[in-house]
């Protein structure tokens, strides 16, 4: 029996092609939670898993996420029925003296994310939340984020959480040091790269915190500031080049590329695409940001995301603690709603009144040279080949970030058992194991380039090893070219993209020489080796560790490394089940000629922005 979504979604069954149908869908979110609010409000406490900051933080976050739906209904003239539950919620939070006070800020702490959702809502709705407030509790409310605005953020997208608190003092006539306003505008600017790309602090990766943070935070600044003309200009046009990168980490069907940290909050991906529209950005035919906007939540809509009390889960396409952060509180997925921004805009507005344009993408390969990709769309997926970039501090941080492919419908596993080589799901990436029981894959990488539609990188598994890989893509297939110098005997197994496994054998396992291949009703996944002669076996992978599905099969090719330098060749693929998947694994792409392959590289190489910033430990 199949898990059935609509005991499992609160957007299960709505059609989501409306204004109206949006609006719904926000109520439907967000009812789940009111049993779980506190007697005075301030507080909502979901369960009992933890994260790494305090319990008061986490109900805080509880508390205040849903304002980032909450706030653009209202300011859209939608109805709520309980700001009066809210306003308790910021009079009893802020007051020392009331036992659910959130607790006092005195460096940088989990309360100055959860702060900017408050700075936002008395910006945008100030007559909801501050003005009926008695005197104490707006001074306590005011005191409060002043102190806790005085102290220093953490060096990335957090900055704007000042701005955003900010932003609501001014509009309550609150004095405050605008310095610092000023000079974290200014610091931001810094992480910017050009072309509409930032990165996210002097980090080795970037990822969904520059469409979902950095940009949808720009945008509510350039659509709320008054005055700052320059800067407000700035963040629209970067916005507006960014929009013709970022959609193509996002398919025809609304799925967006998994990849990278923080996934858990789902449709927050599609933020974007709603900011576009609050800031009257026309970044892309209007009709087509609807279009993206609108299906990315038709897409969520069909996944299991929530538990049967209808509170979104931990976890992605379904509940998974395997994927989630240190930071992930039981109320973090509700970053969700930041997805809701467009209902500040009237119904008459051209974002709603505009017809959806399909996304238009055809098969041509598409570099993004900034984050170290190349992007491809098949049928219902897309496919970004990555260079590779560093994620040290995160759980699963190197599946998260170093494998060499992501896709939208087939998504990425995360191991769970480091100490069992032989039990890795490894799709998208290389496992090498000199012992037959642990096993290393790429973390980071010396160097990364990108060469018109073509990427380079040398990562060095262990000390003495070292691998260069080529990453090719071939619509719908993909290659991989290792160059593998070792001074001692390796195994390998390299994997191709995870597929929905059915229960009572019901799918198709073919393991062959040179071949592994996968195929279940709705999917067929294949992964061939083309030099150096490897055994193929379709994979039972072990259950949640995929993000999309939570039992999956992955076709694998594997076998011995000698001591010295070998040469192999990989294709994989991985499309919806019919003819033209059929078709597709008949004829697989042919192997690239590796003296050409370096020699596009000394002649067109250009460094990834992603590696470019020293490592900091």
């Amino acid at each position: 029996m199949t898990y059935d979504p609509a005991s499992a979604n609160p957007l299960f069954g709505n059609s989501l092609q409306t204004r109206a149908d949006v609006e719904q869908g926000l109520r439907d979110l967000f009812d789940p939670l009111l049993p779980y609010f506190s007697a005075g409000g301030a507080r909502v406490r979901l369960d009992g898993a933890g994260a790494h900051f305090d319990r008061a933080a986490a109900d805080l976050e509880g508390f205040a996420r849903p304002l980032w739906g909450l706030t653009p209904l209202a300011a859209g003239g939608g109805d709520f029925a309980h700001w009066e539950l809210y306003r308790q919620g910021l009079a009893n939070g802020t007051d020392p003296d009331h036992p659910e006070y959130w607790g006092e800020v005195n460096s940088t702490d989990q309360r100055m994310v959860e702060l900017a959702a408050v700075g936002f809502t008395m910006r945008m709705v100030p007559h909801l939340v501050w003005e009926p407030l008695p005197q104490k509790a707006k001074d306590n409310l005011a005191v409060y984020l002043k102190h806790a605005r005085q102290f220093d953020y953490a060096d990335n997208n957090w900055k704007f959480f000042r701005i955003l608190v900010d932003l609501g003092l001014e509009e309550c006539g609150v004095a405050f040091d605008r310095s610092l306003t000023e000079r974290y505008l200014e610091e931001l600017d810094g992480f910017y790269l050009g072309e509409g790309w930032y990165r996210d602090g002097n980090v080795r990766r970037i990822d969904h915190y520059i469409p979902f943070a950095m940009h949808f935070y720009g945008l509510i600044y350039a659509k709320l500031a008054r005055g700052d003309e320059k800067r407000v200009a700035a963040y629209k046009e970067r916005a507006k080049l960014f929009a013709q990168d970022i959609q193509h980490w996002f398919d025809e069907d609304g799925g967006t590329l998994a990849f990278g940290r923080s996934l858990t909050y789902r449709f927050a991906c599609g933020g974007f695409w709603g900011a576009l529209a609050f800031a009257d950005v026309e970044a892309l035919p209007l009709g087509k940001i609807k279009g993206h906007f609108m299906r990315h939540l038709r897409w969520w809509a069909k996944k299991p995301i929530a538990h049967g009390n209808g509170v979104l889960s931990i976890g992605y396409a379904y509940p998974n603690l395997f994927m989630s952060e240190s930071y992930n509180s039981a109320g973090s997925p509700y970053w969700a709603l930041k997805a809701f921004l467009p209902l500040a805009l009237p119904a008459d507005h051209p974002f709603w009144t505009a017809e959806e344009e399909a996304a238009g993408f055809d098969a041509a390969p598409v570099p993004l040279k900034h984050p170290g990709m190349v992007a491809f769309h098949t049928r219902g997926n897309v496919v970004a080949l990555s260079s590779g970039q560093q994620n040290w501090q995160m759980r699963a941080g190197t599946e998260k970030y170093a494998k060499f492919a992501y896709s939208s419908r087939y998504g990425f596993s995360v191991e769970v058992d480091e100490r069992s080589y032989h039990s890795g799901a490894f799709d998208g990436a290389l496992a090498l194991s000199d012992d037959g029981r642990h096993y290393r894959v790429r973390e980071t990488n010396e160097t990364a380039q990108i060469a018109g539609d073509t990427l380079h990188a040398v990562w060095k598994p262990w000390v003495d090893v070292t691998v260069e890989t080529w990453l090719l893509p071939a619509n719908p297939w993909h290659i991989r070219v290792h160059r593998i110098t070792t001074p001692r005997a390796l195994h390998g197994t390299e994997g191709g993209f995870a597929i929905d496994r059915a229960d009572l054998g019901a799918d198709t396992y073919i393991d062959e020489k040179a071949r592994g291949i996968a195929k279940s009703k709705t999917d067929l996944s294949a992964i061939v080796c083309l030099v150096g002669g490897r055994d193929g076996r379709a994979f039972r992978a072990l259950p949640n560790t995929n993000l999309i599905a939570s039992k999956t099969i992955v076709p694998q090719v594997r076998g011995d490394i000698p001591a010295g330098t070998t040469i192999l060749v990989t294709a994989a693929m991985a499309m919806p089940s019919g003819t033209d998947a059929e078709a597709a694994l008949a004829n697989p792409p042919q192997a690239p000629d590796l003296a050409a392959l370096e020699a596009l590289f000394a002649r067109e190489g250009v460094d990834v922005s992603a590696i470019l910033v020293p490592e900091r430990f």
